[in-house]
């Protein structure tokens, strides 16, 4: 029970407006004279996070349900200070939108009429850490932990959704997702519609064969109905969409910018 009341405590800490947020300042903000409560519940009290996430899912739908809700799927990163954190590295962050030391983690947003909510979550363990068992160790991961790309991530939380009898009428995600074939193809082995967003240079299949998507007239920089520009770096803003009775048009395949 005192586990439970410290960890309401830490999430309404975490959800407060104080301008930083560590045990020390959310251990002052709940009333504690000192943080020693909320180390012991984040560092060495036995509880199943799992458990909870699938509380916090079931939850979350039970309150929010929509037949036409959508999952997002998206990454976020926190500034970290130090090498200890797991997973922290130097990466971008749209947090600071730049290149920080920083942890990154994926997560499924259940979004509907009534609201939306955070219903999974997955840490980005980068190759500079799965490729070095002492330090995954020494951080608490297990010594097998393999190392899987954001999309990979996304897939493997939007299979667990589905699993857990959950339903989500169409699945959206930006570029990151988009890109990579892995998460489309666990939305469509599950018959579940989706709208990713793709590089305007990406080709997309459908049975007339392989194209990139072309831009909506009047928003390509070349001018209507024109390719948008080819390089190493092009515009991010084509579509590619699944199928699914309620998913928005076009059609399968279809994209623009």
């Amino acid at each position: 029970m005192e586990s439970r009341r410290r960890a309401r405590k830490s999430v309404l800490g975490l959800l407060s407006d104080l301008p930083s947020k560590n045990c020390w300042t959310i251990a002052e903000w709940a009333g504690d004279r000192t943080p020693d409560g909320m180390q012991h519940l984040l560092g060495r009290a036995k509880w199943d996070a799992d458990q909870v996430r699938d509380d916090v899912r079931a939850y979350v739908v039970e309150h929010l349900h929509d037949d036409e809700a959508v999952l997002v799927v998206d990454e976020t990163g926190d500034v970290k200070k130090g090498t200890d954190t797991v997973g922290a590295q130097r990466q971008y962050t749209g947090t600071a939108g730049r290149i920080e030391n920083a942890q990154g983690a994926v997560y499924p947003v259940y979004a509907g009429r009534r609201g939306h909510a955070a219903v999974d979550r997955e840490l980005y363990v980068p190759r500079s850490w799965t490729s070095d068992p002492d330090r995954c160790r020494a951080a608490g991961l297990g010594d097998k932990t393999e190392f899987a790309t954001e999309p990979d991530l996304a897939a493997r939380m939007v299979t667990r959704f589905l699993d857990a009898g959950r339903r989500a009428a169409w699945a959206a995600g930006d570029e990151v997702y988009g890109g990579n074939p892995r998460l489309r193809v666990a939305l469509e082995e599950r018959g579940t519609g989706y709208v990713l967003a793709v590089a305007c240079s990406h080709e997309v299949t459908t049975g007339a064969g392989s194209s990139a998507p072309t831009c909506r007239p009047g928003r390509c920089p070349r001018g209507p109905g024109r390719s948008c520009p080819q390089g190493p770096e092009p515009r991010a803003a084509a579509s590619t969409t699944g199928p699914s009775s309620t998913s928005p048009t076009p059609g399968p395949g279809a994209g623009s910018c």
